[in-house]
């Protein structure tokens, strides 16, 4: 059953400011892990624990988070949810040692890897498929408004308040959602729900976690060193232990099913690439902003609104184009994704000397190709899922779109960070200043800024150029490689099938009005 009046709309609402509260909190940390270090007195360590306890924790939690909506009820676990990323953000604003803020961010990653999946599964129960496009549109650009608003915010609260303000931020947005949501949307779940498969959570969680770790471990240990190696190749094991266990399980947690049908496939493979690149260039992006360009942190903030401008364009031209039946997702999805190549081209060919409008006009090319591939995907992704396993499926989808977010900045930061230290001349710069400069760019610019030294900026900018481009580069030749791909073996309009009703044998689902 889907709600058929205003309410709908006013409840995509408040699932939009839930998912705009997550977004920004992702890149909100960008601009305060300086104040942090010197107000909490936090070492390198505990800074990226502040950081990874989070997304460790996040990624961990996606697929079993989507079953317990399954079975539960998706409105109440999704009040649970916001409960929890509410208080852990309090206690984040309140705390004064790094190891309780640590703790506090493990809370609110709790808290937001219940509400990701448990939003995105609550569209189904309250749109018709003609207004479901339009309803993955703004739920996509809710969460990709937040990314950039992270530093833009996060900078403004810094110079106007204690650090402690990025975090409080959070609470009065997640209670005017939480109460948005108990009043506005229906309760939601599947009465034939299976027991929890304790077995396969554990496999996914110890998975993820390992994996992700590995990599974030990557680029401060050394891809090729043994703990990087070990954390990455024990938590691919594990990950194929839980997809061989869930072949046999009696109640699976994950419908292994779902992976051979190649709408499903395709659509999920050009969802994730799109959430690794744009993951990847906010990652990049902000730095050559603000050491290459220039800007100060709000400034940056502000120059990221092109992709974002695109990206919203992309999902009302997807929305009038699939809504009106001119056209079904293929198309949309393949042209987005060979637009998207073409403005990571577009930005591999950024010199130093480059103004802003060039970078403008590649970073507009970029968020409509996001706009116009991801919107598609995740609507044909949504119709694939069985109802009853409508919590469970959004679970995977994103704890494989989290994932490869993890990947993807951890990847593209590898192999800017790899060309910048190769290209980086020090000059006549001291030895510990040196390797001050060649750790990053940010340290370049302090370095130069303290000895007066232009020459070693000089240097510094043109290497990060580079390796920004080269990252750039390799975005641009996997999304056009993705799209031939999905151009050749995603399933035309004329084969697409819709997702089982409620009331076939297929899948059984309920829906309770709040």
């Amino acid at each position: 059953m889907t709600m058929r009046d205003a309410r709908r709309w006013w409840g995509l609402g408040a699932l939009s400011l839930a998912l705009l509260t997550l977004g920004f909190d992702l890149t909100i940390l960008n601009v305060a892990l300086a104040t942090l270090s010197e107000q909490l007195d936090a070492s390198t360590s505990e800074l990226q624990w502040i950081v990874d306890s989070y997304a460790l924790v996040f990624a961990a939690l996606l697929l079993p988070a989507g079953l317990l909506g399954d079975r539960f009820g998706r409105k109440r676990l999704l009040l649970a949810g916001l409960a929890l990323f509410g208080a852990g953000s309090l206690a984040g604003a309140l705390v004064d040692g790094a190891g309780a803020v640590i703790a506090a961010r493990a809370v609110m990653g709790i808290g937001a890897a219940v509400v990701m999946p448990l939003s995105m599964s609550m569209l189904p129960a309250i749109f018709p498929p003609e207004e479901r496009t339009r309803a993955v549109a703004v739920w996509s650009a809710s969460m990709a408004l937040g990314l950039p608003l992270g530093p833009l915010l996060g900078g403004w609260l810094l110079e106007h308040f204690w650090w402690g303000s990025i975090f409080l931020v959070n609470v009065p947005m997640v209670v005017i959602g939480g109460i948005a949501v108990a009043l506005l949307l229906p309760e939601s779940r599947d009465p034939a729900a299976p027991r929890i498969d304790w077995a396969g959570s554990a496999l996914s969680m110890a998975g993820l976690v390992a994996l992700v770790y590995g990599v974030i471990e990557g680029p401060v240990r050394g891809w090729a060193d043994p703990f990087t190696l070990g954390s990455i190749g024990g938590g691919a094991a594990l990950l194929t232990a839980f997809a061989l266990w869930e072949r046999r399980a009696r109640e699976p947690i994950m419908d292994m099913g779902l992976f051979r049908e190649r709408r499903f496939v395709w659509a999920l493979i050009a969802g994730v690439l799109g959430t690794v690149v744009m993951a990847g260039v906010l990652f990049v992006l902000p730095q050559y902003l603000q050491v290459v360009q220039g800007n100060d942190v709000l400034g940056t903030g502000v120059r990221l609104i092109p992709m974002l401008a695109g990206l919203m364009l992309g999902g009302l031209v997807t929305e009038r184009l699939i809504g009106t039946g001119r056209t079904g997702a293929k198309p949309i999805m393949v042209a987005g994704l060979f637009l998207l190549a073409a403005g990571f081209g577009l930005g591999a060919l950024t010199e130093v000397g480059d103004g802003y409008p060039f970078t403008a006009f590649w970073l507009s090319v970029v968020g409509l190709g996001i706009g116009l591939t991801m919107v598609p995907a995740m609507d044909t992704v949504l119709s694939c899922l069985p109802e009853n396993q409508a919590g469970r499926g959004s679970g995977l989808v994103q704890a494989l779109r989290q994932t490869g977010g993890a990947l993807g900045i951890a990847g593209l930061g590898s192999l800017v960070s790899s060309v910048y230290r190769d290209r980086f001349d020090p000059g006549g710069l001291p030895p510990q200043a040196a390797e001050t400069a060649r750790d990053s760019i940010g340290g370049a610019a302090a370095v130069a800024a303290r000895l007066g030294d232009t020459a070693a900026l000089a240097s510094a900018r043109d290497a990060y150029v580079h390796g920004m481009s080269a990252a750039l580069a390799v975005c641009a030749l996997g999304t056009l490689a993705v799209a031939v791909l999905v151009a050749a073996f995603q399933p035309g309009r004329g084969r697409e099938r819709a997702r089982p009703s409620a009331d076939t044998p297929e899948s059984v689902h309920e829906h309770v009005a709040s």
